[in-house]
């Protein structure tokens, strides 16, 4: 090997060592950066210098001219990475359904110092007193007290509730802004990416670091899948649905329905209609992004994302108890966490009031005035804010109320009702003295055995009856089991969340002592090459001064 030879051998060293050094020191500086992956510094061999062929041999006489800087890579595992991400969009789907029902639980005061249960039973007890001595200013007092305790505080879990229905409906919202957003710059990054590594040379690392945060964070989000083309070009899907390709992103529109909540959907894949009055209508019945009438299940992967499990919380509109008439009304809205708990604490709301209205129609008398308005309609102890109610005498002769269904807004539902204005003025209206001036103490059994009789059921696939206090007792701790077992799988699911990421952070994570010790390996390689090329410099030296 020439002096000169040797001299290009020491230079490669340098520079070779130089770059290692560098990323050794980009590592130690990002090894907190969120979503930064190790660096790697792949070396290879220089050129080789060919002295002399040899056909008969297996090989030429060369001499290599040192070491080559190949690339510097990024360290991940493209396993680890599909676990990790398909188990956080998983731990997310079931963090989020926990904390609706957690919330759910607050709102009803469970545990807590004054639950609703407390108002029920108060109430219970008014009637109680009444059964007594129906006659008694003081327990006709007391049930209009607690009548209007129980309607307000109804009313306030009623607001909540809803309340808490159009947070997560703001959340569907926002999340798919996010996702959006992702699209877009992955979209933009897939660009950048290709335009630094065109030549071959360069690997854009930070870039894929980004790449690889934005589809860390939509995992989490959606049930995102993803794909690499032959240039290099991340295409993603969500739910089956291609997000984002070589050539464009299929951004998520919303579509803001009649009762507010917003409904995500596929823009291209829905279809404008016209309906009979000659209007153009938008169809997204097969464009939406996520379908609740699918069941919930991690065999078929509807289980993944944040997206999902507010959509499956919120539900699709306001329930009530009329959606508890049948199994089939039910299934419509048995999965949405938020709707089953509506309806079935709308039925107990609606029981009661209007099953204490109907005893005091049932007492009442036109004829003689008895618990009679001034135009002799029954005197009740409910009444509804928006109304199209109609008397209706059933078979057994007993005085019912009707109503349409079909309009929600003047049902005998929670938030819809209040107490009667004239008995909250005067109790004494109620009177309880019949025609013949006896107490009616028949009715106030009635309203008392109203409380007692256990022939209420929880929805259409619950066959346990129960009393007014018993349901109340039931919808709790249908709540509260349901929120122990998402906890358990929320908890369940952190835990194989947690092994995933430490197994993907041991490949992509950054060990500072490791660093540190590879630090120690290039500077003290860079060192060897420097006094290599030191000793070729003298010899070189000592042979022009020799032969001068």
């Amino acid at each position: 090997m020439s002096l000169m030879s040797a001299l290009h051998v020491g230079r490669g060293g340098l520079q070779t060592n130089q770059n290692a050094l560098n990323t050794v020191a980009h590592n130690v500086t990002n090894a907190d950066t969120t979503g930064y992956t190790r660096q790697q510094v792949q070396l290879g061999d220089h050129v080789y210098q060919t002295i002399k062929y040899s056909y008969s041999s297996v090989s030429s006489q060369q001499i290599g001219l040192g070491v080559n800087y190949t690339q510097t890579r990024q360290v991940r595992d493209e396993f680890l990475d599909k676990l990790y991400r398909k188990e956080s969009g998983r731990s997310a789907f079931y963090e989020v359904s926990y904390d609706a029902l957690y919330h759910i639980e607050n709102i009803f005061g469970e545990p807590g110092e004054n639950p609703f249960q407390a108002s029920v039973d108060r109430l219970w007890e008014a009637v109680e007193e009444l059964s007594k001595d129906p006659s008694s200013a003081v327990n006709q007092g007391l049930l209009i007290q607690r009548a209007s305790q129980f309607i307000d505080e109804a009313n306030i879990v009623n607001k909540e509730l809803r309340s808490y229905q159009d947070n997560l409906n703001q959340q569907v919202y926002d999340n798919v802004q996010k996702i959006n957003q992702y699209g877009r710059q992955i979209f933009e990054l897939n660009k950048q990416i290709a335009k630094v590594e065109a030549a071959g040379v360069e690997h854009a690392n930070d870039l894929r670091d980004q790449r690889n945060y934005c589809l860390d964070e939509l995992a989490k989000l959606t049930n995102m899948t993803y794909s690499v083309d032959v240039f290099g070009n991340y295409n993603v899907k969500i739910d089956g649905e291609t997000f984002v390709n070589r050539g464009q992103v299929y951004e998520i529109s919303v579509l803001t329905e009649d009762n507010g909540f917003y409904t995500p959907y596929w823009k291209h894949l829905a279809d404008q209609k016209i309906d009979r009055y000659g209007r153009e209508i938008l169809d997204i019945s097969h464009a939406k992004v996520v379908d609740t009438n699918k069941p919930i299940s991690t065999e078929k992967n509807t289980d993944i994302g944040k997206l999902e499990a507010l959509m499956y919380a919120r539900g699709d509109h306001r329930a009530n108890y009329t959606e508890l008439e049948t199994e089939e009304k039910y299934d419509n809205i048995s999965r949405s966490l938020i709707m089953n708990v509506q309806a079935e604490f709308d039925r107990l709301i609606h029981d009661i009031t209007t099953g204490m209205n109907e005893v005091l129609a049932n007492a009442s008398d036109s004829a003689n005035g008895y618990l009679c308005n001034s135009d002799g309609s029954p005197i009740q102890l409910f009444t509804k804010i928006a109304t199209d109610t109609t008397y209706i005498t059933d078979p057994d002769g007993r005085l019912k109320t009707e109503e349409d269904p079909n309009r929600v807004e003047t049902l005998f539902t929670v938030g819809n009702i209040r107490l009667n204005s004239e008995l909250a003025k005067q109790p004494t209206l109620l009177g309880f003295i019949g025609p013949d001036d006896s107490v009616d103490y028949e009715t106030g059994q009635k309203l008392y055995q109203l409380f007692e009789d256990e022939t209420h059921a929880l929805n259409p696939n619950v066959k346990t009856l129960a009393n007014f206090s018993d349901y109340y007792i039931n919808l709790t701790n249908q709540i509260a089991t349901s929120g122990e077992a998402y906890r358990k799988l929320s908890d369940d699911q952190q835990g194989t969340l947690g092994a995933a990421t430490s197994a993907r952070e041991q490949i992509v994570g950054v060990s500072t002592d490791e660093e540190l010790s590879n630090m120690i390996k290039f500077q003290n390689a860079y060192n060897a090459s420097s006094r290599y090329i030191n000793a070729v410099d003298e010899l070189l030296q000592h042979l022009i001064n020799a032969l001068a």
